[in-house]
């Protein structure tokens, strides 16, 4: 299967200015890309190139694997991202977040904390875990994915993702993340397609 970098679903500009068109051009031009390009040159000519990512990530190890999570990770979380986003949810969503964390204030600051906890490079994910809503944080590469645990959210906490607009404030990060652009609207599609 010959993977594409899919394209982002917004200009590169869209987000300014809680996330620069600079930052988006290197995070998705040059990292994105180019763990697509490793994974490429990676599984060529091998049975892994007639996987689905899924299947790959489900099966892989060692490089194969932190490539194809990567750019799964990646294209997860430009989808959670709009120029409009942030604010509050509504509907289905909102009351499940109060039901689990108590009310949709808990909810960003145990996301936010989740965040802040990773230690180094990773992920802050919302996800269904066994019908349960989980605020998980997953390090480098890895992804919820492997633990069979259904990604309703996540936001990258790699420095290349903030480093540009908040410098060394992670905290700042997540808080114009769930203020200003998560898209609320992909998030609850997911929950939808979950069940």
């Amino acid at each position: 299967m010959k993977f594409e970098l899919p394209r982002l679903p917004y200009a590169k500009d869209a987000l300014e200015p809680y996330m620069c068109k600079e930052t988006l051009e290197y995070h998705y031009e040059k990292h994105h890309r180019g763990y697509l390009t490793k994974l490429q040159g990676l599984i060529e000519a091998k049975p892994e190139a007639a996987k689905s990512l899924e299947d790959i990530i489900g099966s892989a190890d060692g490089a194969v694997f932190n490539n194809a999570a990567q750019v799964w990770n990646h294209t997860f979380f430009w989808n959670c991202m709009e120029p409009t986003g942030g604010g509050d949810p509504s509907g289905d969503l909102a009351s499940r977040l109060r039901d689990t964390f108590g009310s949709l204030q808990r909810f960003r600051e145990t996301f936010i904390a989740t965040g802040m906890g990773r230690f180094g490079s990773g992920y802050a994910w919302l996800v269904l875990d066994g019908g349960v809503l989980r605020c998980v944080d997953t390090s480098n590469a890895d992804t919820p994915l492997v633990r069979k645990q259904t990604p309703l959210l996540t936001c990258d906490v790699w420095e290349h993702a903030y480093y540009l607009d908040h410098r060394n404030d992670r905290g700042k990060y997540l808080e114009a993340f769930l203020q200003h652009l998560v898209s609320w609207d992909f998030v609850a599609e997911q929950l939808k397609r979950a069940g």
